[in-house]
């Protein structure tokens, strides 16, 4: 059995790191350079990096910050904002990207993720899912930071995106982004019995009991944390952490 992953997930606006509250209200954060020398001293696994207004602001991908933080980052990286080709793709690969999300993307060019999982392989592949419930209650996928309904709901786009050729689903709550509230383990449960690649939970994480949960009850393969990597606490101040190795161990019940 693969043993279960933890990660951050930093959101990187202009240069500079930043953290949402569902998608609105972005607060400075601080340099990713700084961020990343930490999570490396940390032996972090893993780090998703998604430029959230690459897309929505027309600014492509900021390869010159991109090249800095691979210099630095002793951990794969998952990056996703702005990336739009095949040709973005390739660039961010032989950068040292090893898997690139597709947000945006995936639903507005055709055949994208498939042709992309046939050139890099589906391990290489990521498709972001963010998530947001409606006035009645209905979840659907939202695209272009939340802004834009693609009206199709959460388990249909994972399967539809799985079949594809995506080798992994970073499945991101729009409601409960930087709220510290916890997951929406009903969505997670949800796309996850619907998929058989991993889905990534992220969105809500408030606490080590949060994170237990959206893989002991709702089936996340994965989690990723965004406000407890970089905050002392709710309302609290800029702290670059991350829960140690002894308890992750102990969180997921891993040898």
């Amino acid at each position: 059995m693969l043993a279960t992953r933890l990660m951050p997930c930093l959101l990187m606006s202009n240069g500079a790191l930043v953290k949402t509250i569902r998608f609105k209200e972005g607060s400075y954060v601080g340099d990713p350079i700084n961020a990343v020398r930490i999570f490396n001293q940390k032996e972090v696994d893993e780090l998703i990096l998604l430029d959230i207004h690459a897309t929505t602001q027309n600014r492509g991908i900021d390869f010159e910050t991109l090249e800095k933080i691979v210099s630095e980052c002793f951990m794969p990286i998952c990056y996703g904002g702005g990336v739009r080709t095949l040709e973005d793709m390739r660039r961010l690969y032989a950068l040292g990207i090893e898997k690139v999300s597709l947000g945006a993307a995936a639903f507005e060019v055709p055949d994208l993720v498939r042709q992309a999982s046939s050139e890099f392989g589906a391990q290489a592949v990521v498709v972001t899912l963010d998530v947001k419930k409606g006035l009645l209650g209905r979840s659907t996928v939202r695209t272009r930071n939340g802004g834009q309904d693609t009206k199709i709901a959460p388990p249909e786009a994972a399967r539809a995106f799985e079949e594809q050729g995506a080798g992994e689903l970073l499945l991101y709550s729009i409601d409960r982004d930087g709220t510290w509230s916890g997951f929406d383990l009903k969505l997670v449960e949800a796309v996850s019995k619907i998929a058989s690649v991993p889905v990534v939970a992220t969105g809500g994480a408030g606490s080590l009991e949060d994170i237990k949960a959206a893989v002991k009850q709702a089936g996340a393969s994965a989690v990723a944390i965004g406000s407890m990597a970089v905050f002392q606490g709710k309302d609290l101040g800029v702290l670059i952490k991350f829960p140690s190795r002894k308890d992750q161990d102990a969180l997921f019940g891993q040898d």
